[in-house]
């Protein structure tokens, strides 16, 4: 995409840096009065029943074998005060005030909760494999966590510690997480397809959908088959129609440091130049530094050539990255649809983090359709949280470039159709599965083409989560709140790279800015 965008100020401590035009862009244990399965209805036997008449969980082994459910509360786990996380995350709290028309406080407590969330959902992944079935927020029911199990009893421990009890809920389900992923890697063997892209885990249905369209057809002969021995409820959806490519030919401002959500232009083999948005910082084991954004920039068939990308290419033609060839760092098929690409010659020195350096940065600026962005500035980036962890609900930004030119500006029009702003802008997580290919993150946030590439994160602990790869086909100024975008996971990207060159830990995420030796872990 290509984006221009206006002039804004960010503020990095307390150093104010002029960004030119540019862009393409309470704790008490949870009451057991109401196990429910999905869909509403009460529970009446099995394991939720159980849990219903032992409220004090001192029923016997799992459903599905596991460990006896402890009787006595787990450690707590630590949760930052809800005021503290609202100071970290204004547009979030004005995100959620808006859509659901919730009160400062009421906003506060939901990104809080979205913040214990995370930590919790790994204690039950590694206590209660058997039992617990993922979760997810609720915001629609008043900012509730839904906690699946298949033995309620055998969670309440665990949950018991939550700082805001009043709002988390156990629903009964049939299958674990465990069982759906297990699942969901037959069925995606069985029909030579990949779990996590092809196949996808829906905790809110404990179900699996197989999204056909791509490496499994539609008409494959035996996927009705498959689909009945999964073992676990499984559907067939064909992948998402009217997808348009992010691409971009975006213009940002030429100072260092490097940032995610600055401009990328990239010329092509035939001449004309597209681009993207820089995602975040990456670094290698071995010391050298990269800028990772989408893999449909630099990959495809007008991208034979080694491509070299530029900050405003039309002056000041700043030099920024190469594409990779030793090895090749790219791939274009989503969820694998990332470039990690490293300095041009002599680049890095231009882009480097100033005297010994602070954390890694994401550029967030405010534009006039998000309202709690009052003064521009950057989050520093803490690390990334696994696809998996990421739950249908949390409150996220994420920061474009996308822009088209008015009258007599020399920058490239990036597609984004005129009234569009670049800048930062949040939203909710309203799927994992809905992404045109699947295995994406799936958010109500407006982008246009330009923005591709660009970071995903959570604004009160600036955690990366993926990069914009595609969504609806929509033009001009931010005016549906119910637009989907579809970003490539982080840790989807990590795992695909760190696979094919050299094992875990070869390429990070990383947490301080380029220049230092410190990475995300």
């Amino acid at each position: 995409m290509v984006v221009a965008g206006v002039a804004v100020a960010c503020t990095i401590g307390a150093t104010a840096v002029g960004l030119s035009r540019g862009g393409d862009v309470d704790r008490s244990p949870v009451a057991a009065t109401a196990v429910e399965q999905p869909g509403g209805a009460a529970a009446t036997d099995g394991p939720a029943a159980a849990a219903q008449a032992d409220p004090g969980g001192r029923a016997g082994r799992t459903a599905t074998g596991g460990r006896p459910a402890s009787t006595g509360a787990a450690p707590a786990i630590a949760a930052r005060p809800a005021a503290q996380v609202a100071a970290a995350a204004p547009a979030s709290v004005a995100y959620l005030r808006e859509r659901y028309g919730v009160s400062a406080t009421e906003a506060a407590r939901r990104l809080a909760l979205q913040e214990f969330s995370g930590p919790l959902a790994d204690r039950l992944a590694a206590d209660q494999p058997d039992v617990y079935g993922g979760m997810w927020l609720d915001q629609t029911a008043g900012g509730v966590l839904v906690v699946a199990a298949t033995d309620p009893a055998a969670v309440r421990p665990a949950v018991a510690g939550a700082p805001d009890a009043a709002h988390v809920r156990v629903v009964a389900v049939r299958h674990s997480l465990r069982q759906l992923t297990d699942a969901a890697a037959r069925l995606a063997a069985a029909l030579d397809g990949t779990a996590g892209e092809d196949v996808l885990v829906d905790p809110q249905r404990n179900a699996l959908s197989v999204v056909t369209g791509g490496r499994i057809a539609a008409d494959d002969g035996r996927l009705t088959e498959a689909l009945a021995a999964a073992g676990v409820p499984a559907t067939a959806r064909p992948r998402a129609a009217g997808a348009v490519p992010k691409a971009c030919d975006p213009r940002y401002c030429a100072q260092a440091p490097m940032r995610g959500g600055i401009r990328l232009d990239v010329p092509r083999d035939d001449g004309t130049v597209g681009g993207c948005t820089v995602g975040f910082n990456i670094r290698s084991r071995t010391g050298k530094w990269y800028i990772l954004t989408a893999g449909h920039c630099v990959v495809g068939g007008r991208h034979q050539q080694v491509d070299k990308t530029w900050h405003q290419f039309l002056g000041p033609k700043v030099p920024v990255s190469v594409e990779s060839t030793a090895p090749v760092l790219a791939e274009n098929a989503f969820p694998n649809d990332y470039a990690i690409m490293p300095y041009q010659p002599g680049a890095l020195e231009r882009w480097k983090y100033p005297g010994a350096a602070g954390p890694s940065l994401v550029n967030y600026w405010c534009v006039a359709d998000n309202p709690g962005c009052t003064t521009s500035r950057d989050v520093s980036i803490t690390g990334y949280v696994p696809y998996a962890a990421i739950q249908i609900g949390w409150v996220v930004c994420a920061t474009g470039s996308a822009y088209t030119p008015k009258s007599g500006e020399v920058y490239v029009d990036s597609g984004a159709g005129a009234g569009y702003l670049p800048g930062t802008r949040c939203g909710e997580i309203y799927s994992k599965t809905d992404s045109s290919k699947g295995g994406g993150i799936d958010v109500h946030i407006c982008a246009r083409p330009g923005d591709s590439g660009g970071p995903l994160f959570t604004e009160s602990d600036g955690k990366a989560l993926g990069i914009l790869s595609d969504g609806d086909p929509n033009s001009g100024p931010c005016a549906d709140p119910n637009e989907r975008n579809h970003y490539a996971p982080v840790s989807t990207i990590l795992a695909r790279v760190n696979a094919l060159q050299g094992g875990p830990g070869a390429f990070q995420i990383a947490t301080r800015g380029p220049g230092t030796g410190l990475i995300a872990r």
